[in-house]
């Protein structure tokens, strides 16, 4: 053993090309908040979510690539004293299920993040709004928190009603989920619709076979 030792030690000094490299896992890896980061239209009402918690899910934006450097996303923060109510009163969730008039009594969010662009929607702009989505509904998952994204809500009177400079393009709502989300695996030809049974949101998504060209 002593002699393995001394020979493995001579390499690594001698031969540093032959160290080995250990990774060292820090915290919920990245597949792990991604299967957390789903969609959802439920939230626990014992759970507030504060301003201060926003304003950490939303610094993100500060560390985010961004399409040309352009930086043009804004965001107003809304929370359950502060307008969500409002908030709630325009927007629509869960358009596949429409007989189910998501969210169901009692399971709101009451807390949300308007998102506007100070430039034009562009594909440039359009880029910058899915990196800057989905990267704050992964820090809400590592902060023990979900969300959904929001793109069917009234944009007059979002905008009326907290005074924005600038035109809303995309809502988040965060809180903590009171649904239970699985994934299915489907192929490329399947039906994409999400659904629910039993009480559970089955989501499909597309076999990994059948992304790869």
């Amino acid at each position: 053993m002593a002699d393995n030792y001394l020979e493995s030690k001579f390499e690594e000094l001698h031969n540093p090309a032959k160290k080995k490299t250990i990774i060292k896992q820090v915290g919920q890896s990245l597949d792990t908040l991604l299967l957390k980061n789903r969609s959802y239209r439920g939230y626990k009402k014992e759970v507030i979510v504060s301003r201060d918690l926003l304003e950490r899910i939303v610094s993100v934006n500060s560390k985010i690539p961004s399409a040309r450097n352009q930086q043009c996303l804004r965001f107003k923060l809304v929370t359950k004293n502060d307008g969500a109510a409002d908030v709630l009163d325009n927007i629509k969730l869960g358009g596949a299920l429409p007989e189910l008039h998501l969210p169901l009594a009692g399971t709101e969010p009451e807390a949300f993040i308007i998102i506007c662009s100070t430039l034009p929607e562009s594909r440039f702009v359009g880029v910058d709004l899915g990196i800057s989505a989905q990267s704050m509904l992964l820090k809400a998952v590592e902060l023990g928190l979900n969300g959904i994204m929001i793109g069917a809500f009234n944009k007059a009177k979002i905008t009326e009603i907290f005074q924005l400079p600038y035109e809303p393009l995309l809502i988040l709502a965060i809180g903590a989920g009171a649904e239970t989300i699985r994934i299915t695996e489907i192929g490329e030809s399947e039906s994409h619709a999400y659904y629910r049974q039993e009480d559970v949101h089955y989501v499909p998504k597309v076999k990994l076979s059948d992304l790869i060209l």
